[in-house]
């Protein structure tokens, strides 16, 4: 009995061996997702676009705000002047966050009074704010302490942080994941649908009889795509229904910008599902093919770990990512009104995504037609 199961173990590993394709799903997509996971899925904070409105402009408040500059938690991005500026810093994301020092800072160190610091945080990331936070207390604690250290500041008092965090003013992480949810659902979704599509008329036999139809390949192709769009797009509403009334999230943003924007999402996210039916030859493969695509799609979107703390080549590589941009809109939906241009800023790279890869599997579409 054990020579018989180890002949068919050696048989079977010999033809996991010798089959191309099999060697490379063995071999590559663990290898590549290794190196993918590992220096993108990280949980550390570092080089937070950090904005400054020092209103009080003396030695004292330029030390506390040279010792968060100097951090590696944060990047200095910029000074700001106004209560619009910081706004818009905010709503573009050009800072996560932004430090005010009061006018009475020097003069409330000075007498020894609490002087007050004021560091507004972007709620949409609720784990990055919950960290940043962390931080600046950090900061402001050890900016304290060697204060008093000194002899120029007494007890209790020295600068004392106000943290508000916009958007998302309790860092609910429901609101963080929800509308993330809503975009990878989907896109799980209509993928498989789309993928498993051709494959499954080909692995069927049916494939064959469409050939024969009056219909044209760009006909079949848009009658493949459009049944898998409408179940995608009311999917995307439904589960908008159940995040808003079941589980209480907000939602300030447009409804028809909501449906656009995931209809270009979609059309994007079908592009590559075709993509995968036209090379797979069998359900199984193309099962297999969208896991493969959607592991590191997910990892770079920067759903669970921010992409600014990713490599260079990491953050390159989600610039092709349709789900980085997806989910940046989505929360920027459900948790404020964003404005069309901030709007359209995340939209055209997700048209030019969709367009390539949909004309990439009409391209193969065709050719598995002819």
């Amino acid at each position: 009995m054990f020579g018989r199961i180890y002949a068919l173990i050696v048989k079977e590993m010999l033809l996991l061996w010798k089959d191309r394709r099999m060697r490379f799903v063995v071999l590559m997509p663990p290898l590549i997702q290794v190196l993918v996971f590992t220096f993108a899925a990280t949980f550390e904070v570092r080089h937070v676009p950090l904005g400054v409105w020092n209103e009080d402009g003396t030695a004292a408040s330029r030390e506390l705000v040279r010792r968060f500059t100097d951090s590696n938690a944060f990047d200095f991005a910029g000074n700001i002047d106004n209560p619009q500026a910081l706004r818009d810093w905010i709503d573009s994301q050009k800072a996560s966050a932004v430090l005010h020092i009061d006018p009475r800072f020097s003069a409330d160190l000075a007498a020894n009074r609490p002087a007050r610091v004021q560091l507004i945080i972007d709620g949409r990331r609720s784990n990055v704010a919950l960290i940043v936070q962390n931080y600046a207390a950090t900061i402001v604690a050890t900016y304290n302490r060697e204060t008093l250290a000194a002899g120029t500041l007494m007890a209790d008092a020295g600068p004392q942080i106000e943290v508000r965090a916009w958007y998302n003013p309790n860092l609910d992480s429901q609101w963080y994941i929800l509308p993330a949810l809503n975009a990878l659902v989907v896109m799980v979704m209509v993928m498989l649908i789309n993928a498993l599509s051709v494959a499954r008329e080909r692995e069927l036999g049916t494939f064959d009889q469409l050939l024969v139809t009056p219909l044209r390949p760009f006909e079949i192709l848009i009658g493949k795509v459009t049944p898998s769009l409408i179940i995608a797009a009311a999917e995307a509403f439904g589960i908008l229904a159940v995040a808003v009334f079941a589980f209480g999230l907000p939602f300030r943003g447009s409804l028809p910008w909501f449906g656009i924007s995931f209809i270009i999402f979609l059309l994007s996210a079908i592009g590559i599902g075709l993509a995968i039916s036209s090379v797979a030859k069998t359900q199984q493969q193309a099962i297999l093919g969208v896991f493969i695509f959607l592991a590191p799609a997910i990892i770079l979107s920067g759903m669970a770990t921010p992409i600014d703390n990713m490599p260079p080549w990491c953050q390159t590589l989600s610039l092709i990512n349709p789900v980085r941009y997806m989910i940046d809109l989505t929360r920027s939906l459900y948790l404020r009104d964003p404005t069309v241009p901030l709007i359209l800023h995340q939209l055209w790279p997700m048209m030019i995504i969709g367009t390539v890869t949909l004309g990439f599997a009409t391209l193969l579409f065709r050719r598995r037609l002819g």
